[in-house]
């Protein structure tokens, strides 16, 4: 299967300033939970999954774990910086949550991440 890449435009509105915010990016399949964190006119996005365990990191929708200024999973106390999503304690130490790409479009942000695009007819499943 090959990729494809889905994009949606963040408003400012969306993401209080200095607030860890879960969104809902996209729409049907292409569709990606994420996390956003703006500082001022910069935004970090990455996808709202534990790299560990591929769990969400929001203990409840929308509502996270933080700890001297880290966010940590509530399943297994993975804990992450939010300048750059690494994770610096407990298990998947040393790896990180997966950054979306952002750019600036007027006062808002477009976030682009790639999406699988389906089978070519006639055929299911990954190639082999």
């Amino acid at each position: 299967m090959g990729e494809d890449v889905s994009e949606a435009l963040i408003e400012p509105a969306q993401v209080v300033d200095g607030a860890l915010v879960a969104l809902r990016l996209g729409t049907g399949s292409n569709a990606i939970e994420v996390l956003a964190l703006r500082r001022g006119e910069a935004l970090r996005v990455w996808q709202n999954a534990c790299p560990h365990a591929g769990r969400r990191l929001d203990y409840a929708p929308g509502r996270f774990l933080m700890q001297d200024g880290r966010l940590v999973c509530a399943a297994h106390g993975a804990q992450f910086e939010l300048e750059g999503g690494r994770c610096i304690d407990g298990p998947g130490r040393g790896g990180g949550l997966a950054v979306l790409e952002v750019r600036p479009c007027g006062a808002a942000w477009t976030v682009r991440w790639a999406t699988e695009c389906p089978a070519p007819a006639g055929r299911s499943g990954p190639a082999r």
